[in-house]
């Protein structure tokens, strides 16, 4: 089902730009960079509400780990360690996030509103504080970590890394004793336990990872595609990130397809925004409006009947 509906949005989005005369080339080149903050944070997500944790908070450290990343690129004066930044930051809250739901048995759902909420405010004070500005920051060129060509194609070394990650992902859950436990975490904790595996351990472990994934993709974000920093510059990719969780079902490789879906939306919608001819007939807010009409169609058809993790979002008491 799901494949069929990445298919048919494929052929959908490639005919409509066939009988407008839009490049194809360019929609795919920017919908593989939007994709890539998309995927690494799905996926991340993904590897946590498997071990039966849920972080809704993916907003809010996209947001956090996309200024820490020009902030670690400025004072390294390297945008890979900026990228690196970013992916640390998003560990860090991951850890926190981990340590509250885990150990002080925190409601998830309101910690991660908590972040989000947080983020909100927090970015705009840093804004002020390290660059005086009240929220935009062009990241020095010499910074921007860049794309590379490939196949006639420019690709960028995240979007690659992001492909990487879901493959390992689906590797670790389906074919490794960690992958089993992760699972285990989630579906059948006292279980776990019993077998002697701390599921606290496994549990924090998970969010880390989704919270390192999530950074990475924030990073990028101002780094490698936009080149600049501003304090609304996550735009909703969190909550979108969340909706590839709930098509994929849990799947690292549907979450890859469903981000791809998701950011073929947005490099149709900016292919439009820039092409001469047909940017001054259609509005530019109707234009970008079309990733997120396309969650909600695709969430609506491919959410079906999938059933998640037992003891997902639930603290585990240990007997």
């Amino acid at each position: 089902m799901r494949i069929a509906l990445g298919a048919i949005s494929l052929l959908i989005v490639f005919g409509i730009a066939g009988i407008f005369g839009l490049d194809s080339k360019s929609i795919l080149e920017i919908g593989l960079l939007a994709m890539t903050p998309l995927a690494l944070t799905s996926v991340g997500e993904v590897v946590n509400e498997k071990a039966g944790l849920v972080n809704i908070g993916l907003e809010g450290i996209l947001l956090i780990s996309a200024i820490l990343g020009v902030v670690g690129a400025e004072f390294f004066n390297n945008g890979y360690f900026g990228l690196l930044v970013g992916l640390m930051s998003g560990a860090a809250i991951g850890f926190v996030f981990g340590i509250l739901s885990i150990y002080g048995r925190a409601d998830q759902v309101i910690t991660g509103i908590g972040i989000n909420v947080f983020a909100l405010g927090f970015i705009p004070y840093l804004f002020m504080v390290i660059w005086g500005v009240p929220g935009i920051r062009v990241v020095p060129a010499e910074l921007h970590v860049p794309a590379f060509s490939i196949f006639l194609f420019r690709v960028h070394i995240v979007t690659i890394i992001a492909i990487v990650v879901a493959l390992f992902s689906y590797y670790m859950l389906n074919m490794t004793p960690l992958g089993l436990r992760i699972k285990a975490a989630g579906e059948q904790p006292t279980a776990l336990d019993v077998a002697g595996v701390r599921v606290d351990r496994i549990r924090l472990f998970a969010a880390i990872f989704g919270g390192a994934l999530c950074g990475l993709g924030g990073s990028f974000m101002s780094i490698g595609w936009f080149g600049s920093a501003v304090k609304e510059i996550s735009a909703g990719r969190g909550f979108i990130a969340l909706a590839c969780v709930v098509f994929s079902g849990l799947e690292p490789l549907l979450a890859l397809a469903g981000a791809f879906i998701f950011g073929l939306a947005g490099g149709f919608a900016t292919t439009i925004a820039i092409t001469p001819g047909i940017k001054e007939t259609i509005p530019f807010y109707f234009v970008n409006m079309i990733p997120y009409i396309t969650t909600l169609f695709v969430v609506t058809v491919a959410i079906g009947k999938k059933r998640f993790p037992k003891e997902s979002g639930k603290p585990y008491r240990r007997e």
